[in-house]
C-alpha cells in the first residue's frame, strides 16, 4: 500500500538542471570516504562532513545559505549525539553538473569525509559517482537536482524531502488555482526537463480541474531576467494566472513585467519564501500578492518546530529567522544525519549510518514535516503543499495555515 507523502514538487521543478548525468569514470575513487573493511569511519570522534552548493557561479548567490542552514542545525542540536564533534568542509560544485562531480569528488578523495549533504541544483552530475565508486559514504539532500539515483531505497543516497514525481498529475494545483478564481493559466519553464515536465504535469492538473491553459513557454534560461517576451506573451493571450517552475530571481522580473502593463491576476512561485526575498525592499514591494508554495510548516505558524528553527537561524544571523530554500535544504539534510545517528548509534561508522536509515520511515524533522519522510519509498498516495501569500512586510499562510492536499490524478 503507498504511502501517504507531502511531495515539493513545485520545489523540485524549479531549481533543477537536469540535463543528463554528467558521471565520469576517468578517476578512481582511491580513498571513498575512509572506508575500510570494519565499515569505514566511525563517528567516535570529531567528523567531517561535506556540503556540495553553488559557491560560486550564476547560482551562488541563491545558494549562500546552504551552510548557514546546516551549521545552524548542528549547532542547536541537543540530542543524544550532541557530544559528537562535526566539522563542516565545503566543496563548490561551480553552477555545473560537472563542478559538482569534481566538488564531490574532491569532499570523497581529498577531505575523506564522513558522510555528504548535498544542496546543489547540480548534483545529478555527480550522483552516479556517489552511488559508484562512493559508495560507502552516506549522502542526504532532497532530491529537486532531478538524479534519478534518489528514487533508489537500497542505496547511500537518503531523501531530506518527498521525491517528486514529475511523470504523475496531481490534483493541488489545478484545484488551488481554481480555488483562487483563475480561469485561464499560463504557464512558464526553464529548459531543463525536470522544469518542464513539472510544468507539463502542472498544466495538465489545471485542465483537469477545468481550467484553459493559455501562453505557455518552456525554454527560458536559468536565472535569466529577459521576460519581455513572456510578458507579451501572457498579455496577448488574456491569461488571468501564471503557473511557474523557475526560480524567484525570474519570477520577480516576470511579476514585475506584468504589473507594470497593468496585469492582475493569480501568480505562484515554488521558490522564493523566506528571509531572503524580505531583505529586499524591491522584492518586497514587487512580490505583494504573490502566492509561495512551500514543502514543510511554515515559520508563521509558530509551531514548536518552527519556533526551534527559526531561533537556531536567528542565531546564525538570519534576523527574521525565515529559511530560505537553500537554508532550508542545508538544516533538513543536517537534521537527517542527526537522526541517523540517533537511530544506529552515535558511534556509528558509515555501513552501519547506511543500513539503519535504508530501513527507517519515521523522519519527519522534528515535526517541520507534517507526516514523516520514509526511505523505504517514494511511492506516495497523496501530495500536499503549503501556500503563503506576501502581504506588506511578511508571508500570510493561506487555509489558516494547513496544508493544502490532493491524490493523484489517473
Amino acid at each position: 500500500m503507498r504511502r501517504r507523502g507531502m511531495a515539493a514538487v513545485g520545489i523540485a521543478c524549479s531549481v533543477a538542471l537536469v540535463l543528463s548525468a554528467c558521471g565520469s569514470d576517468d578517476e578512481d575513487s582511491g580513498s571513498s570516504g575512509g572506508g575500510g573493511d570494519s565499515g569505514g569511519t566511525r563517528a567516535d570522534g570529531p567528523v567531517d562532513v561535506g556540503i556540495l552548493t553553488s559557491l560560486s557561479g550564476p547560482g551562488a548567490a541563491a545558494a549562500a545559505g546552504s551552510i548557514r542552514g546546516a551549521q545552524a542545525r548542528f549547532d542547536s542540536y541537543d540530542g543524544e549525539c550532541k557530544d559528537v564533534e562535526i566539522n563542516i568542509v565545503q566543496a563548490d560544485d561551480t553552477s555545473s553538473a560537472q563542478g559538482a562531480l569534481a566538488g564531490t569528488q574532491k569532499l570523497v578523495q581529498q577531505d575523506d569525509v564522513f558522510a555528504m549533504i548535498n544542496v546543489s541544483a547540480f548534483f545529478y552530475g555527480a550522483s552516479p559517482y556517489v552511488t559508484g565508486q562512493a559508495s560507502d559514504v552516506p549522502v542526504f539532500g532532497g532530491a529537486w537536482d532531478g538524479a534519478p539515483e534518489w528514487t533508489a531505497t537500497d542505496d547511500n543516497m537518503f531523501n531530506s524531502a518527498f521525491v517528486p514525481d514529475l511523470g504523475t498529475v496531481t490534483e493541488i494545483p489545478g484545484t488551488f488555482f481554481r480555488d483562487q478564481g483563475a480561469t485561464k493559466v499560463a504557464g512558464i519553464a526553464y529548459v531543463s526537463p525536470s522544469s518542464q515536465a513539472g510544468l507539463e504535469v502542472g498544466l495538465a492538473s489545471m485542465e483537469a480541474a477545468g481550467l484553459e491553459v493559455g501562453y505557455t513557454n518552456n525554454s527560458v534560461q536559468f536565472g535569466s531576467t529577459d521576460v519581455g517576451p513572456l510578458v507579451l506573451g501572457i498579455l496577448e493571450s488574456g491569461d488571468d494566472a501564471v503557473y511557474t517552475t523557475i526560480n524567484f530571481d525570474t519570477s520577480l522580473a516576470l511579476v514585475a513585467g506584468l504589473r507594470q502593463a497593468g496585469w492582475d491576476g493569480v501568480f505562484t512561485s515554488p521558490t522564493g519564501y523566506g528571509a531572503d526575498l524580505l531583505g529586499s525592499d524591491v522584492a518586497v514591494d514587487i512580490g505583494q500578492g504573490v502566492i509561495f508554495s512551500n514543502s514543510f510548516v511554515p515559520v508563521e505558524n509558530d509551531t514548536p518546530a518552527t519556533q526551534e528553527l527559526s531561533a537556531a537561524l536567528q542565531e546564525q544571523g538570519n534576523e527574521s529567522g525565515i529559511p530560505g530554500f537553500y537554508e532550508s535544504q542545508g538544516w533538513f539534510g543536517a537534521d537527517l544525519l542527526l537522526y541517523g545517528l540517533e537511530k544506529a548509534g552515535c558511534d556509528a561508522d558509515q555501513a552501519g549510518l547506511i543500513s539503519t536509515l535504508q530501513e527507517t520511515d519515521d523522519w519527519d524533522s522534528n515535526g517541520l514535516y507534517p507526516i514523516p519522510v520514509p526511505q523505504t519509498t517514494n511511492d506516495y498516495d497523496e501530495t500536499c503543499l503549503f501556500y503563503l501569500q506576501l502581504e506588506g512586510d511578511g508571508f500570510v499562510p493561506l487555509n489558516d495555515g494547513e496544508p493544502f492536499c490532493g491524490a493523484p490524478i489517473n
